[in-house]
């Protein structure tokens, strides 16, 4: 479950609680394309902005719906005793993996964080995705910290927060990580304008945002790299620079991805816990255009 496209959907919301019935479809289409795995409550789907009990919810319904699709279910969380709570959880919930940033209010030392990893690691019958995003986090792991959290047991993927954006400081980048990496762990790009580079760069996985929204779409492009054809999947990506300007200028995927699966009727208008809010005005009308002319309303 740690190769090719780990598509990461919404979790549909408001203030009144989780659209269960949005969420369910969400999670159908994903299992109906075709893709590798599937990624819940990671940044995309809100996890930071859910009890404890919905994120259950959303476990159990996600193992549900899925079909023979394998689920990784986020456990991030402030205090290391939730997160131990979180993954009882999704075990429980029958979750294929789970998947850990290192939240926190505090920065974080690297020795703290490497102990995070550890008490879960060993609490795990399941296993566990290392989430690296500096963005939400604010904590950067340097390549000391990947190959010691790396070699923790039931460690089997790392992902990363994209990659550099030539081919060959790409593949140089991939192969430094791999060499600090036990040959069991595999190397997950995120960051989506990334994942061709990544990917043709040696990459096993992408951890995908639009591929929980156009599986297909994504799928493409995973499977172009997959066979060795870096340039159709490095032409398909670039197809889709202006849906990659978009995440840029919004500070991140989520507004824009949110927006789009309300534009595309997936989802009820709000989806988003607030005070997070979809794009509106001129930025929807923006997306919507760029959705039609990419085709990925249809």
């Amino acid at each position: 479950m740690f190769s090719g496209l780990s598509a990461f959907p919404l979790t549909p919301m408001d203030e009144n609680g989780i659209d269960e019935a949005a969420f369910i479809r969400l999670i159908e289409r994903l299992a109906e394309a075709g893709v590798d795995a599937i990624g819940v409550l990671g940044s995309t789907g809100c996890y930071a902005y859910l009890t404890r009990a919905e994120r259950a919810r959303v476990a159990r319904l996600a193992v549900r719906h899925a079909g023979d699709v394998p689920v990784m279910v986020g456990i991030g969380a402030l205090r290391t005793g939730d997160v131990l709570a979180l993954a009882a959880d999704a075990q429980d919930a029958g979750a294929s993996g789970v998947l850990l940033a290192p939240v926190s209010y505090q920065k974080l030392t690297s020795d703290e964080v490497f102990e995070l990893y550890a008490s879960a690691s060993h609490a795990l019958s399941v296993p566990l995705c290392v989430y690296d995003n500096p963005g939400t986090t604010h904590f950067t792991f340097d390549d000391e910290l990947y190959g010691r959290v790396a070699h923790l047991p039931n460690v089997r993927s790392i992902k990363i927060p994209g990659v550099p954006a030539t081919p060959e400081a790409a593949k140089a980048h991939i192969e430094r990580l791999r060499g600090l990496l036990p040959s069991h762990v595999t190397l997950g790009v995120s960051g989506d304008a990334f994942a061709a580079t990544g990917l043709n760069a040696g990459c096993e996985a992408w951890y995908s945002v639009i591929g929980g929204l156009f599986p297909r779409t994504a799928l493409a492009i995973t499977r172009a790299a997959q066979a060795g054809d870096r340039h159709e999947a490095t032409r398909l990506s670039e197809r889709l620079q202006p849906l990659w300007s978009l995440f840029r200028q919004q500070g991140g995927s989520l507004r824009v991805i949110t927006a789009a699966a309300e534009l595309q009727g997936l989802v009820k208008h709000p989806a988003l816990p607030l005070p997070l809010k979809a794009l509106d005005g001129a930025s929807r009308q923006r997306l919507a255009v760029v959705l039609d002319e990419l085709e990925l309303s249809r």
